[in-house]
């Protein structure tokens, strides 16, 4: 993986809490992804899409897999669940290698289908808005 990408890489992706910097710490990264994803597996619905002076790449894709191991960080324990989710990357080329990279999925989905986030309307869901109602009141300015 190393070979296409720059030595100053800027990664951003959404299970990211900040942009990483340099190869190192995209194949960090990576590895924790597959740590958590021992089947992670990446498929094309379409071809990629190149900008009229080729230096911008939008390349739609589909992620899926299982969530065999730790998600850490944040620490999450492994559900044992599957997630499938559709997403866009756009790159940055410079001398053919990617120089920025920004991810575009919901990680909210990826959350709900993994059991770290409740379903939509469950009542969990309506405890945790009132736990977050609660303590936005707790810590309003007064």
């Amino acid at each position: 993986m190393a070979e296409l990408l720059t030595e100053d890489v800027v990664w951003s992706d959404p299970a990211l809490p900040a942009p990483v910097l340099g190869i190192p710490a995209v194949q960090e990264f990576m590895r924790a992804s597959f740590r958590t994803f021992s089947n992670l597996r990446f498929s094309e619905p379409d071809p990629p899409h190149f900008t009229v002076t080729g230096d911008l790449v939008a390349w739609a894709w589909r992620m899926e897999g299982t969530m065999t191991g730790p998600a850490d960080p944040p620490g999450f324990a492994p559900t044992g669940r599957s997630m499938r989710v559709d997403g866009v990357d756009l790159w940055t080329m410079r001398e053919g290698r990617i120089a920025r990279y920004h991810a575009f999925y919901d990680m909210n989905d990826v959350a709900r289908q993994l059991g770290i986030m409740p379903p939509q309307g469950s009542t969990a869901e309506r405890v945790m808005v009132a736990l977050q109602r609660l303590q936005a009141r707790v810590l309003a300015p007064r």
